[in-house]
């Protein structure tokens, strides 16, 4: 008896399979199909070089390869195109090609439609991987055996054959990937919505459409986990074919998960008073609202309360990175939006020294400025953004010169040595750019990590550190 994924694997025999971008979820789908004799033309706009031998090796077992400027080319002899998330669709290759009859999919939507259990699925624009990380958390704290994928951990096409139908599949699903999503998870969560990733998608409309396909294909018997305090989420509840849970930082709710009176409830029961959270900030309540609704039914407030009071947060997310003189430093270099920034200065009552700024997603910063004016001391630009932060601060009605400084660096490094000069003891050092990586760094994490080492490497406080750490 073939395994799932063989017989998948063998449904493509004989065809001409395209896989367009030799990334972290698409380079274990090429060696499997290779392995199974499907015919495979790899596409990347990096240079051979660059893969550092893996091309040759693939070709030694009958791959094409198809690299550089003009990757994109020769797609229209092919049955078959994996996709992979940041490429759209409605390139004219890819377009051209899906004309002339080649069915488009990609690694994420071949799992969907493989995988023998349930999924819990999480987008939104805000808060998708903590929240996605505590689901996945809860349910193996209360004994389930779960798996957790998509734009988080690894790809999990390849383990498909290990996953029993009784385990659970975590999925972070971004709005690229479920751009041409045809299939839905049993449990679809929206954290929230606000306008990003402008520089890909063509508007806010598209972007929000996107993320409706992770409930556009539900049936009767799923659910949909939406938030009730934003009215555009809420509003999803309309339309959706399943069962619908809300859940809500600021009102009552009779059914689905609430706060009130500093005690978290579901469907009217008690499960942890908010102060049990270890993670601070009202972003990470609401984070911990989606993912209790997320597991109704399936785990106990006792499971929820011992899991909130020990879990420390994700990386790259107002992680402490170091209490140097007085001074406590902080990475949030996932927070490539102003609406992530904005969440991260409420969590602080220490004056903040902000470093922001980064590549040009074509957001607004108008509902920055006035929050960089509430609680930040000094603000340290870098990147594209730069002129666009500043303009936001200085628009702001509370706005007065030097409240706060603004300083301009041409680098990273550069404002973390800054920040240093400036810091005094009771400050907080936060990275929170509100701007996407690209223009200095490869992604958040990255920069993250580099903001760490840049931290780390300062010279020790006289009398020593406090303590190093993540938060």
């Amino acid at each position: 008896m073939q395994s799932i994924l063989q017989e998948f694997i063998r449904t493509l025999q004989g065809k001409r399979v395209a896989v367009v971008g030799i990334g972290v979820s698409n380079t274990p789908l090429i060696q499997r199909l290779l392995e199974g004799g499907v015919s495979v033309l790899a596409c990347d706009r990096r240079e051979r070089e660059q893969f550092h031998g893996l091309i040759e090796r693939w070709e030694a077992q009958g791959l094409e390869a198809r690299l550089g400027a003009d990757y994109l080319d020769g797609l229209d002899g092919a049955d078959v195109i994996f996709r992979t998330p940041g490429l759209r669709p409605d390139v004219p290759q890819l377009a051209r090609a899906v004309e002339r009859g080649a069915q488009l999919t990609s690694e994420m939507e071949a799992f969907l439609e493989l995988c023998p259990c349930q999924v819990i699925a999480v987008t939104g624009s805000d808060g998708k991987t903590t929240t996605t990380t505590i689901i996945a958390g809860l349910l193996q704290a209360a004994g389930y055996h779960t798996f957790v994928g998509g734009n988080i951990g690894h790809p999990l096409l390849g383990e498909v054959d290990q996953i029993p139908p009784d385990a659970y599949v975590v999925l972070e699903l971004s709005s690229f990937q479920l751009l041409t999503m045809h299939q839905s998870p049993s449990v679809a969560v929206i954290t929230n919505l606000s306008p990003n990733h402008l520089d890909v998608h063509r508007d806010m409309e598209e972007y929000v459409q996107a993320k409706r396909n992770i409930f556009a294909y539900q049936e009767d018997r799923d659910r949909l986990v939406l938030n009730a305090d934003q009215p555009l989420t809420a509003s999803f509840a309309q339309q959706a074919k399943g069962r619908v849970t809300l859940f809500s930082r600021q009102r009552t709710l009779e059914g689905g998960v609430c706060l009130r009176d500093g005690m978290i409830f579901s469907s009217g029961h008690p499960v942890m008073a908010a102060s049990d959270i270890l993670l601070p900030g009202v972003h990470n309540l609401e984070n911990y609202l989606a993912a209790i609704a997320a597991v109704e039914g399936l785990v106990s407030s006792q499971t929820i309360q011992d899991f909130a009071r020990r879990f420390p947060g994700v990386e790259h997310r107002i992680e402490l990175v170091r209490e140097r003189a007085g001074v406590r430093w902080y990475n949030d270099s996932i927070a490539s939006s102003p609406t992530r920034t904005i969440a991260g200065l409420r969590c602080f009552s220490a004056p903040v020294i902000l470093l922001a700024g980064g590549y040009d997603k074509n957001l607004s910063y108008d509902a920055l400025g006035p929050e960089i004016v509430n609680h930040v001391k000094v603000l340290i630009l870098t990147g594209q953004t730069a002129d666009k932060i500043q303009a936001a601060t200085q628009a702001a009605p509370d706005y007065q010169p030097g409240r706060p400084e603004i300083v301009r660096c041409d680098t990273l490094e550069a404002a973390v040595a800054r920040a240093s000069e400036l810091a005094r003891p009771g400050d907080a050092v936060l990275l929170s750019p509100a701007s996407a990586s690209f223009d200095q760094f490869e992604n958040f994490a990255q920069r993250g990590k580099a903001f760490k080492n840049y931290v780390r490497a300062l010279e020790p406080a006289e009398g020593g550190e406090a303590r190093d750490g993540q938060l």
